[in-house]
C-alpha cells in the first residue's frame, strides 16, 4: 500500500524503519516544523525528518493542520492509508482523507492508558504487563476501533528508557503486520469496550511537578516513580546541606528496592540509601544541580553524605 507516515520522536522512528523495510511504500512523511534549541538557538530537526532527509522521500512540517495548502499537498500524494505514530491529535479533514483509513499505533493495550504517556504511567503505577495496540482514529483521541494488540511484561527494575526500545520493537512489527492484513482485507476491527474505559487508568502529560519525589511514600511507589520517569524527564528531588545552609536540587535515574529502615541518607561502597516509608531505595546514578550525569561512585569521590538531609517542611 501507499502510506503516509507522521511522527516526530526517536519512537516513531523505530516503526517508520520498519515500514520502510516492509513491501509497503512510505510515499511521504508528515512531522514537527524544525524549532530553535540549544545556546545557539539552531533549528533542530525532528527524528522522524532526521531519518527521512537521506532517502529523499517527501516531507511536510505544518504548523496548522488544517491549513489549505497542507490539506492539498497531502491529497496529492494519494496515500491509500495514513499510519500514525507519537504525533499531533489529527482533524477529520486529515484522519478521513485516505481511502483505507488512518490508523495509530499506541504504547498501551487500549482503553487502558489513553493519553500522552503510556509508558511512564505503567510503570510509575507498577502495572506488570502493558503493551502496544494499532486502531483507526476517530473524533476522540485514543478511543478509534482496534485492530491488533501485543502485550509485553515489564520487569521490577525495568526502566521507562527500557520499555520505551522494547515497545518500539513490538510496535514496529505489529504496524506492519496490521497493514499487511489491511491489504489482505483479513482483519477486522473491534469496538473498545466503553464499560472497561471507564474504569481504565490514564496516562496524561507529565510535567516537572509529577516528577518530584516524595520521600515519605512507600518505598516502592518511590522506586517506581524513579524507574518510570528514567531517564528522561527523570525524577527529582530537593536536599538540603546542612554545612552550607542551601538547597541543591538533584535528579534520580535508578533505585533498588531495600527492604531496610534507616533515618537518614546513607552511603554504601557505590551507592546511596534513600530512606522512604516501610524501606529504603538504592541509588547509583545521580545528577546533581548544575553538574553532569554521574555514578555515585563519583560523586562520593567529592562529596559527603552526611552533610546531606531531606528538606524540612
Amino acid at each position: 500500500m501507499r502510506v503516509v507516515f507522521m511522527g516526530t520522536p526517536d519512537f516513531a522512528v523505530g516503526i517508520l524503519n520498519a515500514l520502510i523495510d516492509s513491501k509497503h511504500e512510505v510515499i511521504g512523511v508528515v512531522t514537527a516544523a524544525d524549532k530553535p534549541a540549544g545556546r545557539g538557538l539552531h533549528l533542530r530537526q525532528s527524528a522522524v525528518k532526521e531519518r527521512v532527509v537521506p532517502l529523499n522521500i517527501p516531507i511536510l512540517q505544518p504548523e496548522k493542520l488544517k491549513d489549505s495548502l497542507f490539506l492539498d499537498e497531502l491529497k496529492k500524494l494519494n496515500a491509500d492509508l495514513f499510519v500514525v505514530v507519537a504525533f499531533r491529535m489529527l482533524p477529520k479533514e486529515v484522519w478521513e482523507m485516505p481511502k483505507r483509513g488512518t490508523i495509530n499505533l499506541h504504547a498501551s493495550l487500549l482503553p487502558q492508558y489513553r493519553g500522552a504517556a503510556p509508558i511512564n504511567w505503567a510503570i510509575i503505577n507498577g502495572e506488570k504487563e502493558t503493551g502496544v495496540t494499532t486502531f483507526f482514529i476517530n473524533e476522540v483521541i485514543d478511543t478509534g476501533d482496534i485492530l491488533l494488540q501485543r502485550s509485553v511484561s515489564i520487569g521490577e527494575m525495568t526502566t521507562a528508557g527500557e520499555l520505551h526500545d522494547k515497545l518500539m520493537t513490538v510496535g514496529a512489527q505489529l504496524t506492519v503486520e496490521t497493514l499487511d492484513k489491511l491489504e489482505e482485507d483479513s482483519l477486522k476491527s473491534i469496538q473498545q469496550d466503553e464499560n472497561i474505559a471507564r474504569n481504565a487508568t490514564h496516562a496524561p502529560k507529565i510535567f516537572k511537578e509529577t516528577c518530584e519525589i516524595n520521600w515519605d511514600e512507600d518505598f516502592t511507589i518511590v522506586q517506581q516513580k524513579i524507574r518510570g520517569l528514567s531517564p528522561y524527564p527523570a525524577a527529582w528531588c530537593r536536599l538540603t546541606n546542612i554545612e552550607k545552609s542551601s538547597v541543591a536540587t538533584f535528579k534520580i535515574f535508578d533505585a533498588a528496592l531495600l527492604n531496610e529502615s534507616h533515618s537518614k541518607i546513607l552511603a554504601r561502597q557505590d551507592a546511596l540509601i534513600f530512606p522512604c516509608k516501610n524501606g529504603s531505595v538504592l541509588v547509583r546514578t545521580i545528577q546533581q544541580e548544575g553538574k553532569r550525569k554521574m555514578s555515585v561512585k563519583e560523586w562520593l569521590a567529592g562529596n559527603n553524605p552526611n552533610e546531606w538531609v531531606y528538606p524540612k517542611d
